[in-house]
């Protein structure tokens, strides 16, 4: 089969859809993949040996009208000369030129919503797909009349296979903060300032476990943030983009991030504890329903970001520090909420199975 998968906007729609785009290719499937064109988006297509086309898409705002019809356009021509047998389109306002396209070529379209509730693209265009995957079950009743099928979200198979970065010392505990790939500055900002109440605590107890950080900050917050922990001296690794995600969640003790949903379930896959802080502007507050399905299983908890402060966060940390216990608990029921297999899944959906 030709296979187009959309997996343009962000980082947490692309990780995704280049993971089913891999499996289908492993299946023996010709495979394009579909970015938008947004510079966000280059850093993870890097990792893509395939063909790419960039439809040009943009957000869905009014202004944006003419570049998107431009863009279906785009998509029709290249849909007639490479006549593909199938397009999986994994949301945001990238989905909506290549869907509508592929709908006047006749072409076989299926849906993937990460999130608990669908994304208005997604609510949208699922009236034109023959199959929505969902990544959790709830997702179903916001989608009436639609077929849906529960695949779980896809995650980049080698993100659970890291292993400890050597250079922290073995009797550290390790607090990996992230922010997603384009960082989150409420989230640097108020951990940052935890983590060095946290520090000055722990020397005032003479802990013997001591505090190291893993700083995913985006590029605005980089400096800031380094020089705030060497300013205190926490021994910290910060880069605006963590290269090694792997390895960061394989040192983690504790990780501290956004609810976007593949964050969510790169945790699962990773059994990582977690203090989930939901973007409080999220559409539909689809955050703060990620991390609920995970702090309502024991596998995180959740902090609403308008009533933490550095001090609130500081104790909330140190309370995963004081109890290694809860932590290891924790960890099995993140490893609980893993899908492994949801690659595959939504590939079994897009071959029609």
């Amino acid at each position: 089969m030709k296979i187009i998968v959309a997996c343009g906007g962000t980082g947490g729609h692309a990780f995704p859809g280049l993971a089913v785009a891999e499996e289908l290719v492993r299946r023996g499937h010709e495979v394009t993949v579909w970015e938008s064109g947004r510079d966000v988006e280059s850093s993870v297509m890097k990792r893509w040996q395939g063909p790419v086309f960039s439809t040009g898409a943009r957000q869905l705002k009014i202004r944006n009208a003419l570049f998107n019809f431009a863009s279906i356009l785009r998509c029709r021509r290249e849909m007639r000369r490479n006549r593909p047998d199938a397009l999986l389109a994994m949301g945001s306002y990238s989905s909506l030129p290549p869907v509508l396209a592929a709908r006047s070529r006749k072409v076989r379209i299926c849906l993937h919503e990460a999130n608990t509730v669908p994304g208005k693209a997604v609510e949208f265009l699922s009236r034109f797909a023959d199959a929505v995957a969902i990544s959790f079950e709830s997702t179903a009743k916001y989608l009436p009349g639609v077929k849906t099928v529960v695949t779980g979200l896809p995650v980049r198979a080698e993100i659970a296979s890291g292993s400890r970065f050597g250079f922290i010392p073995p009797d550290s505990f390790v607090v990996f903060v992230t922010g997603g790939s384009q960082g989150a500055h409420a989230v640097n900002e108020l951990t940052s300032k935890a983590l060095v109440k946290m520090k000055a605590e722990l020397d005032r107890r003479g802990a013997g476990r001591k505090l190291y950080v893993i700083h995913q900050t985006g590029a605005k917050d980089e400096a800031e943030v380094a020089a705030a922990y060497a300013n205190a001296e926490i021994p910290a690794r910060v880069h605006a983009f963590e290269t090694d995600m792997a390895s960061a969640f394989a040192s983690a003790d504790v990780v501290v991030a956004r609810a976007g949903a593949s964050t969510c379930f790169e945790l699962a896959a990773c059994g990582k504890p977690a203090l989930l802080v939901p973007l409080p502007s999220a559409v539909r507050n689809h955050q703060h329903f990620n991390a609920d399905a995970f702090a309502s299983r024991g596998a995180a908890d959740e902090g609403v970001q308008s009533k933490l402060d550095p001090l609130q966060a500081c104790r909330h940390l140190l309370g995963f520090y004081d109890n290694p216990a809860r932590l290891a608990g924790m960890s099995e029921k993140m490893k609980a909420l893993a899908t492994p297999d949801a690659a595959a899944r939504v590939a079994d959906m897009v071959e029609g199975e």
